[in-house]
């Protein structure tokens, strides 16, 4: 498995803690590092401003992004992390509540892995971590460097 961190970017307080549980429940020993808005995210990433301490060649295993932030939102993020040679390959994968078909199709035209809707039910919630994280730090042979 990769062991590396896990980068959520989300702005909901209680979303935040909900994913927390659902990645205790569902035993994924991979740090999760949470960052509140896009330009958060943006200085994560590129190691900068509050994360400028950071190992930039460090990138997190997995970038769990919501769409709707303060700041810049998802799809500027994941149009940044696609327009540096450093980041364009970090998986990212839109994890959002959003159902509308534009969000959808505006994030696979700008290079996200996957799309994921958050089940309201938290079995099922804990169920698609599970699935996420087997698939993206587990199954999946990312392209060397």
């Amino acid at each position: 498995m990769n062991a590396g961190e896990i980068l959520l970017v989300e702005d909901n307080p209680d979303d935040a803690e909900l994913t927390r549980l659902a990645f205790a429940e569902a035993n994924v020993p991979n740090p999760l590092v949470v960052v509140r808005d896009g330009a958060e995210a943006l200085d994560y990433v590129f190691a900068r401003g509050g994360w400028a301490h950071r190992d930039p060649s460090r990138q997190p295993a997995l970038v769990l992004l919501d769409l709707n932030l303060p700041k810049l939102d998802g799809r500027e993020v994941l149009q940044a992390i696609r327009a540096d040679t450093r980041t364009r390959a970090l998986p990212v994968v839109v994890l959002t509540t959003s159902v509308e078909p534009l969000d959808l199709d505006a994030s696979y035209a700008l290079g996200v892995n996957s799309y994921i809707r958050k089940p309201v039910d938290f079995d099922q919630f804990v169920s698609a971590v599970r699935q996420v994280v087997q698939y993206w730090l587990v199954l999946n042979q990312p392209r060397s460097a």
